[in-house]
């Protein structure tokens, strides 16, 4: 069965041309784990069979965390012609907040509580079965004009927004990533095998993790480990040497731990800017190449670099980037139409751009400029500070918009770091109110959504 949607409400009878659901032969494993692989032909069998058990609603919130069923049930939601749902977190209010857009939806997933439980049960909520039913028949197909899901940004920068994404613009962004992946993946012969520490229901995470194994030929493991000794568990487990799908965040903490990792494929990560010297220091501690991301979820991935020895980025086969003077519009293959990002470029000859920020970074306090990047880097170039980030408050009552921070700073007290933070910055940019705290919020792809942030501050 497949569909096109109307109104990204419930589905229709098909029109127009219909891909296939999976790529690759029948015997090409599409997950792995400790248990071994699961082949194709039985991936298949249980996405029939478990499209026959889903409730008849339009929209279904995936909460599982385990890879290959979250594989199996985004592929089923898709053949009944359903719309998957992907919040920006997994928390209750993240879960509660999206469903109240699409109050005619449901959640599945494969625990009895999901993690999310912590409030009320959650209504509308269906259970994997422990052993996946199974259905034989033809290879599914989807439409290509059908919104197949919709993600919702991280509300880094304010409230979350629905991003639509169909069936076909999927295919068309699978194919430009496997592009950026050029050199990091087995020759022709071999399948791919993906380890990812970034959950499927990010954006990031659905691309490499979800879609690579359904339309790039890709093995992904069924776990999300977070630890490090758990992380070089899952690559161990690998048939040939894994691509490891991975965050800032986690890229850190498996430097600093020590922990030794099996031969890799390379590593890439996305999500939040990837400093050079970590980048660095990862290449030379695991022997590959660190390859960085840059998108969203507005436009996908759209662009890559070597972040240890690039500044520039390198776009995508088919993407477009137009300068405005409050950001970039950009255009691609998979875009219906132009997305405007915040984030400002500086064009460069070979298909190369430089970032330079976002407008909404630059700061102006008391006649001087600045900016939000500039001065978080040099707020984390302070020895002994682990985590922090700066944000500009609303308007006081002299109608002037100071900067607060939030430190991770262990062992420091809040006038040590702003007097080493005053040898750097101006005096304006100081931040007051600066908070030392034990832990930043930031959710499972490290990106920290600006409330949180402010919660935080306003606790301390």
């Amino acid at each position: 069965m497949s569909a096109v949607i109307g109104n990204h409400g419930r589905q229709d009878v098909a029109t127009g041309t219909a891909s296939a659901l999976v790529a690759g032969a029948a015997e090409r494993p599409i997950a792995f784990g400790s248990a071994g692989g699961v082949a194709l032909r039985d991936f298949l069998d249980e996405v029939r069979g478990l499209a026959a058990l889903l409730p008849d609603r339009p929209f279904a919130l995936n909460l599982c965390e385990d890879r290959h069923r979250f594989l199996v049930a985004f592929a089923a939601a898709a053949v009944r012609g359903q719309v998957t749902l992907l919040p920006p977190s997994r928390t209750r209010a993240a879960i509660d907040e999206v469903r109240a857009r699409h109050p005619d939806s449901y959640c599945l997933g494969d625990a009895d509580a999901c993690g999310c439980e912590d409030i009320a049960p959650l209504p509308h909520y269906l259970r994997l079965p422990d052993a996946l039913p199974r259905a034989g028949g033809d290879m599914p197909r989807v439409a290509d004009a059908a919104v197949v899901a919709i993600g919702y940004t991280s509300g880094s920068t304010g409230a979350p927004k629905a991003n639509p994404k169909t069936w076909g613009s999927f295919a068309a962004s699978t194919a430009q990533n496997m592009a950026a992946l050029a050199g990091l993946l087995p020759v022709v012969g071999d399948t791919a095998h993906v380890v990812a520490t970034v959950p499927p229901q990010h954006m990031y995470g659905m691309e490499m993790s979800v879609l690579l194994p359904l339309l790039g030929g890709v093995a992904v493991h069924e776990a999300r480990p977070f630890f490090p000794v758990d992380i070089a568990a899952a690559l161990a487990s690998s048939p040939l040497p894994p691509l490891l799908v991975t965050t800032p965040v986690h890229l850190r903490a498996l430097v600093g731990s020590g922990v030794a990792l099996p031969p890799l494929a390379g590593i890439v990560a996305s999500t939040a800017p990837l400093p050079q010297a970590l980048a660095a220091e990862a290449e030379a501690a695991f022997g590959c190449e660190v390859r960085e991301m840059f998108g969203s979820t507005e436009t996908c991935i759209l662009a890559r670099r070597r972040t240890a020895c690039e500044e520039a980025w390198t776009l995508l086969p088919g993407v477009e980037l137009q300068p405005q003077p409050d950001g970039t519009l950009v255009r691609a293959a998979h875009l219906r139409d132009a997305v405007a990002l915040a984030d400002i470029v500086e064009l460069l000859p070979g298909g190369r751009f430089r970032l330079c920020g976002r407008q909404s970074d630059l700061l102006e306090i008391a006649g001087k400029r600045a900016s939000l990047g500039d001065l978080t880097h040099r707020l984390l170039a302070v020895p002994g500070v682990l985590d922090a980030a700066l944000v500009q408050l609303e308007p006081d009552a002299c109608g002037v918009r100071r900067l607060a921070a939030a430190v991770v700073a262990p062992g420091m007290d809040e006038a040590t770091v702003r007097n080493a933070l005053r040898q750097a910055v101006d005096p304006v940019f100081l931040p007051r109110p600066l908070r030392i705290v034990t832990a930043l919020p930031r959710n499972e792809t490290g990106k920290l959504p600006r409330r949180a942030l402010l919660e935080l501050l306003a606790a301390g």
